[in-house]
């Protein structure tokens, strides 16, 4: 039983894990680059080690500087969070072997998962259907993947077999155009997962993009959470997520969930982890892969079921059975979660960085903001954009569609740029507001039409318009006195009236 935990993280996620283990009474641990010395999650921990300079290669990823700080510190135990070395075998292998407990799964379920084109293997051995790809394991050249893809049929997709988040990816429409985007999403691939191993998959177009939260503990037990609706993508990298999606039906959540918990028995599961699936227009499903990681967007689904999902890696962890069974688990409401992203939506979302000078949070009923800055903070290019996880809970859709509406009014980030445009524009989408949308949506079908067009009228008119509305909303709220005519308050003078009529 261990009683300190180490995160390998940052961000928000790192402040996530944090305040999941001060609500169990766990002594928490945080680790940091030197571009993070400020950030929320050291200030937050209990304790604060300094890994190395500000590159992820130096710092982050450096797996024997962790172990080692744990090892000082007395840490029981290691969250390695989502990216970074959360789905590395190697690492996890490493922490058992310095007889410390690693807070996810397996290394043979994440050397079998992680993997993807492994991952294929095994699900399809298990009777899980799979999209079209490439077949077998190990690492295929250059050579071997153009000579593959014809037979695949484009489009198409390079895939990293490691990690996950959009990173190593790349569309590929004609085969002229393959050999310069392998490389590329090799060099991707090797700077943020330290493996450059790549594989192919064919691209189902139109499809929906959903994936099932499971849980599993060390007695056997594995359940499932239902969905999440992840289709709102853009460079293959997920912009909002929602749950229940709008898309499925009760039948299609039912064989997705039964498919999930069976592919992650076939690798003895263990822990949190989500099953991911496309799902063509007829609702025929394809197990895409899995991540053996906490997701990002794990919130939306402790929204709809209660269920608080850092907690429950900690306690399986702990060697506890889920305090839960299939028939506990039920959906209730619904809820939409936003990235809020350092970017800049008026200009090809090219990254923005800089210093926070101020923020206001939504808040009020229904409203969670998960982040790890704070005004002062510097956002670098070092890493992840990422500013917020930006939470609406509803009774219906539709109102959690109203209430996202507000939250994002009420969102002010001052010093960098943030998507919060975007989601505002998303929020006011027909399409969206109808459920109608597939993994194509936002890149082919939705545009920042009306934020463009805003740039074609004058950027100079619309700036003082919204400097006079703010100006406006203040003087609402502010109460004003009038001044007394007399060259004293008024408090005074009456006192002064009283003395002279005693």
């Amino acid at each position: 039983m261990f009683n300190k935990v180490l995160i390998a993280n940052r961000g928000e996620i790192a402040v996530r894990i944090l305040r999941a283990c001060r609500e169990l009474g766990i002594e928490t641990v945080a680790v940091y680059s030197e571009a993070d010395r400020q950030a929320l999650h050291v200030r937050y921990a209990d304790e604060a080690y300094l890994l190395g300079p500000a590159p992820s290669s130096e710092s982050y990823l450096r797996g024997d500087k962790i172990i080692e700080i744990a090892k000082k510190c007395g840490a029981g135990a290691i969250h390695p969070g989502y990216g970074f070395l959360a789905e590395r075998a190697d690492f996890a292998e490493a922490v058992i072997a310095a007889e410390l407990e690693f807070i996810g799964p397996k290394p043979s379920a994440i050397a079998a998962m992680g993997d993807k084109a492994i991952a294929r293997a095994t699900v399809t051995k298990a009777g899980v259907p799979v999209v079209p790809g490439t077949e077998g394991v190990g690492n295929l050249s250059d050579e071997e993947l153009l000579a593959i893809a014809p037979k695949i049929s484009f489009p198409l997709l390079i895939k990293a077999t490691a990690g996950g988040g959009g990173k190593g990816m790349r569309e590929v429409r004609t085969l002229e155009e393959m050999p310069g985007l392998i490389t590329s999403a090799r060099r991707e691939a090797k700077a943020a997962f330290g493996d450059d191993n790549v594989y192919l998959e064919k691209l189902i177009e139109g499809a929906h993009h959903i994936e099932i939260q499971i849980l599993a503990d060390r007695h056997g037990n594995v359940l499932h959470l239902n969905e999440r609706e992840c289709s709102l993508q853009r460079r293959h990298q997920k912009l909002l997520e929602e749950s229940p999606s709008p898309f499925a039906d009760d039948d299609l959540r039912r064989r997705m969930g039964a498919v999930a918990v069976k592919a992650a028995q076939a690798v003895d599961y263990v822990n949190a982890g989500t099953i991911e699936f496309l799902v063509d227009k007829d609702k025929n499903f394809y197990f895409l892969e899995m991540n053996t990681r906490l997701q990002v967007e794990h919130p939306v689904t402790e929204l709809v079921t209660g269920v608080d999902i850092v907690k429950e890696q900690i306690r399986i962890t702990r060697g506890r059975p889920l305090g839960y069974t299939q028939d506990d688990i039920h959906m209730t409401g619904a809820a939409i979660e936003c990235r809020i992203n350092a970017e800049d939506p008026y200009n090809g979302f090219m990254p923005s960085t800089g210093k926070i000078s101020h923020i206001i949070m939504p808040s009020g009923p229904g409203v969670r903001v998960d982040t790890g800055v704070y005004p002062g903070f510097t956002i670098t290019p070092y890493y992840d954009p990422m500013i917020a996880k930006l939470l609406v809970w509803g009774e219906t859709r539709g109102q959690a569609i109203l209430r996202m509406r507000r939250a994002l009014e009420e969102y002010r980030i001052v010093g960098v740029r943030t998507n919060i445009p975007f989601h505002q524009t998303m929020m006011d989408s027909h399409r969206f507001m109808g459920g109608q949308y597939d993994t194509r949506f936002v890149e082919e079908r939705f545009s920042m039409e009306a934020i463009e067009e805003g740039k074609e009228i004058h950027p100079d008119i619309a700036a003082i318009m919204a400097t006079l509305v703010a100006h406006q909303q203040t003087q609402r709220a502010a109460h004003v006195v009038r001044r007394g005519e007399r060259d004293t308050s008024n408090w005074k003078w009456v006192g002064r009236w009283e003395r002279m009529h005693r």
